[in-house]
């Protein structure tokens, strides 16, 4: 075989190798059109949760990160926060939730969102954060309260993790949770899993403040 006709052949195997891991990779969104449609003139949309321990009011920044309340809201809309877990929780350092339903099946995530952390927000205490891997977007609808000023948490020389927004009622609710026995679940291995289940019965959106 001619070294001519080598080169071609090596060229192809790598052309192709490139575009198959280009496709394979998940491209992260920007649009969230049933959460961008949700009070859509609302730079500041509310949202409560009722949990088995009483209810927390958050409102949300759609001006500093738009992407990520707009992706939010699709899973409150479409009742996908409904009667999942607060899976895992660190006392003095975040509850995090949104994925696992109560027997911990996990629920259908629609995608991956890019990453917002630059937006000026700091994962300060009583603010809400979206989880993610190591990919620093590969956010989809997992969230964690921070339950302290974790500034790790922030972007410097990395990618951060995105806030969103705070806690404006029932702080003490979320203390209160925080603050529950934690173990090793036994059956999948999840670590910091609550004795007892702590469970998001409800996420509603608010009204939208009328001003006169």
């Amino acid at each position: 075989m001619s070294t001519f006709r080598l080169c071609i052949i090596s060229i192809l195997v790598v052309t192709t190798s490139f575009v198959a891991h280009s496709q394979a990779r998940e491209t992260p969104k920007t649009e969230s059109p049933i959460g961008a449609a949700v009070q859509q003139d609302n730079f500041f949309p509310q949202v409560k949760f009722e949990t088995s321990m009483g209810d927390i009011v958050i409102e949300l920044s759609r001006a500093k990160a738009p992407v990520t309340v707009n992706n939010f809201l699709t899973y409150v809309k479409e009742e996908g926060y409904d009667n999942t877990l607060f899976h895992r929780i660190i006392a003095g350092y975040i509850v995090q939730g949104g994925a696992y339903t109560t027997d911990f099946t996990e629920r259908k995530s629609n995608y991956k969102i890019i990453n917002e952390s630059g937006n000026g927000l700091k994962n300060e205490a009583y603010s809400i954060a979206m989880a993610r891997m190591s990919d620093p977007h590969s956010a989809k609808r997992q969230f964690f309260f921070n339950m302290k000023d974790n500034d790790n948490l922030d972007p410097g020389r990395r990618w951060g993790y995105t806030v969103f927004g705070s806690v404006i009622e029932g702080k003490e609710v979320l203390d209160a949770i925080s603050l529950v026995d934690t173990r090793v679940n036994p059956e999948i291995g999840f670590p910091d899993t609550p004795v007892e289940n702590v469970v998001l019965k409800r996420a509603i959106i608010m009204p939208e403040p009328v001003f006169d």
